[in-house]
C-alpha cells in the first residue's frame, strides 16, 4: 500500500497542478494527502479490485472540492461537473496525460531558479511521493532542513513565475541536463546509500528508473544521454542481489556470486544503449559509466576482467568531467593492474575531504595500496581511518574484516 501511494502521489500532484497552477502547489499536496487517508479508511476491511483506480477516481472528485476550497465561482464548479470542463478533466486522467503532467513536474523540480541543493528533494516529494522524513534519511540531513528546503522551492517557484511546462527549443537540452543530473543522484543514493543500516536502497533505484523511462517515452526528452543514464541504471541495477548477503554483508566484487546477476536488466540496458550511440553521438558521463559498468558484467569472472579498457573508459570520462571520485576510481584499477606507481601518482592528486561523505573511499584504497607494497602498518593506520569515517554499517564490517586479515 505504501508503493502505491507513493506512486499515485507522485501522478495526482502532477496533473492538479496542472489544472490549478503551481501557486496552488501546497493546497493540492495536502488535498492529496486527504484523499489517501480517506483511502486507508474505506480500505481497512478490504482493498478495492483496482486500488489505483479508486485512487484516480477520488482525485477526479477531489478536484471539485479543491475549487470550493479556492473559492471558485459556483456556475465554474458546475461546469466542471457537468459541462465540457467536465470532459478535459477527465482527459488529463489518461494516461498518456498523466505522463505528460509528470513531465511537467520533472522539469519544474529541476527549474535552474531552484537552489540546486532543493532539486533532489523536492523532486523527490511532489514527483515521487517521498515524505520528508523519508527524504531526510535518504538524504543524511535532518527533517526540519528537508521541509525548509521544501518550503524555500515552493516560493522561489511562485515568486519567479515558473511555468508549469516541458521546455521547447533551445532552454531544453540544458533544462534535461540538470534533469538527468537529479535522476542520476536519487540512483546513486538508492545504488550506494548513505543511510547508516541499510546499504541498498532498492525504492530509490526504482523510481529514478521509472522516471527516466518517462522521459525517454517523450519525443522531445528522449536523449542520447538519457538513453545512457537508463542504460547505467539498468546495468548497476542487474548487479543489486549479489552486493549484500543474506546477514546484510557488504560482498565485493571479486565475490560476488555472478548467477546472481539479472540478465533480463543487462538486455534492456544493452537495448538503450544501443539507441544511445550514433554517428553524431555527443558523449555524456552517463555514456562512460554504462560503458565501464558493462565491462564489469561482460567478465564471466572477476579474474577475466578487461581493467584497461575500463581504464580507457574512466580516463576518457576524466577528459570531459575532471572529478576526485574519477581519480580514485582510476587508482583502483591501476591496483587490479598491480601498477603501484601509477596508483599512488593518482592518490597523492586527491586531498580526501574533496570527496565529501565518500573520503573513507580513498582511505580504504590507501590501505589497499600500501598492503601490496609490504608495508602492512601503513595499511592497518590508514584502514582505521576509513573506519573512523565510514556511516554504513555494512561497510564497516566489511573493513574491520579486512582488518583481522591484514593483522594475521
Amino acid at each position: 500500500m505504501d508503493h502505491l501511494f507513493r506512486h499515485q502521489f507522485g501522478k495526482m500532484v502532477s496533473i492538479l497542478t496542472r489544472i490549478f497552477g503551481l501557486t496552488h502547489l501546497e493546497t493540492i499536496e495536502d488535498a492529496v494527502q486527504d484523499t489517501f487517508v480517506k483511502a486507508m479508511l474505506a480500505w481497512r476491511d478490504k482493498m478495492p479490485d483496482n486500488p489505483e483506480a479508486w485512487l484516480t477516481h477520488a482525485a477526479k472528485n477531489r478536484t471539485i472540492d479543491l475549487f470550493r476550497k479556492l473559492n471558485a465561482e459556483k456556475s465554474r464548479i458546475s461546469n466542471f461537473e457537468n459541462g465540457p470542463n467536465a470532459i478535459a478533466i477527465n482527459e488529463l486522467f489518461l494516461e498518456k496525460e498523466i505522463e505528460d503532467s509528470q513531465l511537467r513536474m520533472i522539469f519544474t523540480a529541476c527549474h535552474p531558479s531552484l537552489n540546486p541543493r532543493d532539486q533532489i528533494a523536492f523532486s523527490l516529494k511532489t514527483i515521487s511521493g517521498f515524505s520528508s522524513k523519508e527524504i531526510a534519511s535518504a538524504l543524511l540531513l535532518k527533517e526540519e532542513t528537508i521541509k525548509k528546503r521544501l518550503s524555500r522551492a515552493r516560493k522561489t517557484i511562485q515568486s519567479t513565475a515558473i511555468s508549469f511546462e516541458i521546455p521547447q527549443g533551445k532552454t531544453l537540452p540544458l533544462r534535461l541536463n540538470i534533469v538527468l543530473e537529479v535522476l542520476y543522484l536519487i540512483f546513486n543514493e538508492g545504488f550506494h546509500s548513505n543511510k547508516k543500516d541499510i546499504l541498498i536502497r532498492q525504492e530509490l533505484c526504482g523510481e529514478a528508473m521509472r522516471l527516466s523511462q518517462m522521459l525517454l517515452n517523450n519525443e522531445y526528452t528522449n536523449s542520447s544521454a538519457a538513453y545512457a543514464l537508463f542504460a547505467l541504471m539498468c546495468f548497476h541495477s542487474a548487479r543489486l542481489k549479489s552486493k549484500v548477503n543474506d546477514n546484510n554483508e557488504l560482498v565485493d566484487l571479486k565475490k560476488q556470486d555472478r548467477s546472481q546477476w539479472h540478465f533480463p536488466l543487462v538486455m534492456l540496458g544493452d537495448q538503450a544503449m544501443h539507441k544511445a550511440v550514433g554517428e553524431h553521438t555527443v558523449y555524456s558521463i552517463y555514456h562512460y559509466e554504462a560503458a565501464i559498468a558493462a565491462e564489469h558484467l561482460q567478465a564471466k569472472t572477476f579474474e577475466s576482467t578487461n581493467w584497461k579498457k575500463i581504464l580507457m573508459w574512466y580516463e576518457q570520462l576524466y577528459e570531459i568531467q575532471p572529478a576526485p571520485i574519477t581519480l580514485l576510481n582510476m587508482a583502483v584499477i591501476h591496483l587490479q593492474l598491480n601498477d603501484l606507481k601509477n596508483t599512488i601518482k593518482l592518490l597523492d592528486q586527491i586531498t580526501p575531504n574533496e570527496l565529501e561523505q565518500r573520503a573513507y573511499l580513498f582511505h580504504g584504497t590507501l590501505a589497499e595500496y600500501f598492503q601490496k607494497s609490504g608495508n602492512t602498518q601503513k595499511a592497518i593506520t590508514h584502514l582505521n581511518q576509513a573506519l573512523d569515517l565510514v556511516k554504513n554499517k555494512s561497510e564497516k564490517q566489511f573493513l574491520l574484516k579486512k582488518k583481522e586479515e591484514w593483522n594475521v
